[in-house]
């Protein structure tokens, strides 16, 4: 099936129709003090026809038997594209942080750095993230390395996902 740009995006955003949509799949996780887990992912990119992106992504902590045993994190946010090809987006996390991040766009392939980060609380304190999202064999690869709570940044969490629509 060919590849058609998203009806009614934005002009700005043509060069990110190719992530606009459902995706979904497994992942898995680490991180200093917490056991290695594993979760399965879903995120939404759409448009209301504006100049930017609404992105919403959930997750589900699964077992052994690929059961889902309980929620985990839920983030919602927007992605806005400039002259291209740079990305900034404001993302805010179901545990308390938002983030500002700033990346580039290189055909199917985005990478983001953490630019300034706000914590409630009684939150983790963020203080530096990279995130990338590519298309590798039509799905949707993502990956996240995080600094938090005094850690340097390192591998937090990665998955791979098959669009739904």
């Amino acid at each position: 099936m060919a590849f058609q740009l998203p009806e009614g995006l934005h002009p700005d955003l043509n060069p990110l129709a190719w992530i606009v949509g459902t995706w979904r799949g497994k992942g898995q996780g680490e991180y200093p003090g917490i056991e290695p887990f594993t979760f399965f992912h879903e995120v939404t990119f759409n448009h209301d026809g504006r100049a930017f992106l609404n992105y919403y992504s959930r997750s589900w902590i699964s077992n052994e038997k690929n059961e889902i045993v309980k929620p985990g994190d839920d983030e919602v946010g927007y992605w806005f594209l400039k002259d291209g090809k740079i990305i900034n987006a404001l993302l805010s996390h179901s545990l308390g942080v938002t983030e500002g991040w700033v990346g580039v766009l290189d055909g199917p392939r985005i990478q983001l750095a953490m630019d300034q980060g706000y914590s409630l609380p009684n939150a983790p304190i963020v203080t530096g993230g990279s995130r990338l999202y590519g298309l590798v064999e039509g799905e949707l690869f993502f990956a996240y390395d995080m600094a938090a709570n005094g850690k340097t940044l390192q591998a937090h969490i990665w998955s791979t996902m098959e669009r739904q629509n």
